[in-house]
């Protein structure tokens, strides 16, 4: 069984977040003890960092993340905070990632530069166009119960819903489309969304990157909040969004994987296809990832134009061949830097992780067996005393 890795994966273990300073033969080397509060100060209002010109990560994360900051740390210099959250980010990024992250800054702002939007309306957040009215009810409510009349749960921790109108799944395939013409006629190589999609783009990379940080904290924050607070979903603060294709010369199909996010949202836009079914075989650590399903694990779904699946970004899925027509989806991985670097510093079991429940479960009656074994042994040697007793009276 293959998997696609997270970045957090892909390294053996997370470098240490303490660090020292130290000089020898010419040279210094800086190091910070940076650690985060695992609780968010909810009265402290954040500074502003939308003018913060950062490689890798937008100004939502320092916002997010100002929150957690030691109590001794809240009131220095944005200069000062900045320095200290990049710090911990960092921890998160390899030399490759660095220098990808550059490399694709530099792709999107040329892009963002140059290409012309085909439909400009769709950059900017409309709630009333883009979304059905009853999922903006929902949100409205935000309330446990209005998101689960609108929901099913077809699989512990899996939630399809109506979300996005018809015309905004045309219009967005419409600019995806266009963008991918424009590209060709340009001769610009397009940055693909991962390394198990050939086909597809990154929606950040032509402009879509502030409509997507909308999306993701206004619309699906408040269900994340509800659904996984306990994964990271209470505290989401970047994301990746892209769309990718499958079909007749396309992708086909998508072997079974893990997300780099702590929620994804997966939404079919259209438009006519067979086949394409996402399957799921449970959610894993980063330990126990190429295990075995159990039955109780396997789980089949059927996507449709304008349908959202919601989903943590450990469970592991993939989607069947589609057998005819073209599919085109939109994905959203959303992610938290506060419960990765919270990650780092717990060891052991996993709550949410099937195979770690499991062998707790194995753990306890192994211990219930040997519980048991032993009371059988000490009634035996009861019995055996008491009868010696006798024989010896």
């Amino acid at each position: 069984m293959s998997f696609l890795r997270s970045s957090s994966d892909r390294r053996k273990s997370a470098s240490k977040a303490t660090r020292s300073t130290v000089r020898g033969g010419g040279k210094s080397k800086i190091v910070v003890n940076q650690r985060l509060q695992l609780n968010p100060d909810n009265n402290h209002q954040p500074e502003s960092y939308e003018d913060l010109k950062s490689n890798h990560f937008g100004p939502w994360i320092f916002r997010e993340l100002e929150k957690h900051l030691p109590s001794n740390m809240l009131n220095a210099s944005r200069d000062k905070k900045v320095k200290y959250m990049s710090g911990i980010l960092d921890e998160y990024l390899s030399p490759a990632e660095r220098f990808r992250g550059q490399k694709q800054k530099e792709f999107r702002q040329k892009i963002i530069s140059n290409y012309p939007p085909l439909h400009k309306e769709l950059y900017t957040m409309h709630p009333t166009t883009f979304f059905v009215p009853e999922f903006l009810r929902a949100i409205n409510d935000n309330t446990e119960d209005s998101f689960r009349r609108i929901m099913s749960e077809p699989a512990p921790g899996i939630f399809a819903f109506e979300m996005l109108q018809p015309r905004f799944c045309e219009l967005l395939i419409s600019e995806f489309d266009n963008f991918e013409r424009w590209v060709h006629d340009q001769k610009v190589r397009v940055m693909r969304p991962n390394t198990m999609n050939h086909y597809g783009a990154v929606l950040d990379d032509f402009g879509f990157q502030t409509m997507l940080a909308k999306l993701m904290e206004d619309f699906i924050c408040p269900l994340s909040k509800v659904f996984y607070a306990e994964t990271g979903g209470a505290n989401l603060d970047s994301h990746h969004g892209f769309i990718v294709e499958y079909g007749n010369n396309r992708d086909v199909d998508l072997g079974l994987h893990v997300d780099d996010s702590e929620v994804t949202l997966n939404v079919c836009l259209g438009t006519k296809f067979s086949g394409g079914d996402l399957f799921f075989r449970g959610m894993r650590c980063e330990k126990h990832v190429n295990t075995e399903s159990r039955s109780e694990e396997i789980f089949d779904y059927s996507h449709f134009p304008g349908q959202a699946v919601l989903h943590h970004g450990r469970h592991r899925h993939g989607a069947r061949a589609t057998i005819s027509g073209h599919r085109v989806n939109l994905l959203l991985w959303c992610r938290s830097s506060v419960y990765r670097e919270i990650r780092k510093y717990q060891k052991g079991f996993c709550s949410w992780c099937g195979e770690c429940k499991r062998e707790k479960e194995e753990r306890m009656h192994t211990l219930i067996d040997n519980t048991k074994l032993v009371s059988h042994y000490v009634i035996f040697i009861l019995h055996a005393h008491a009868l010696l007793s006798r024989k010896m009276t």
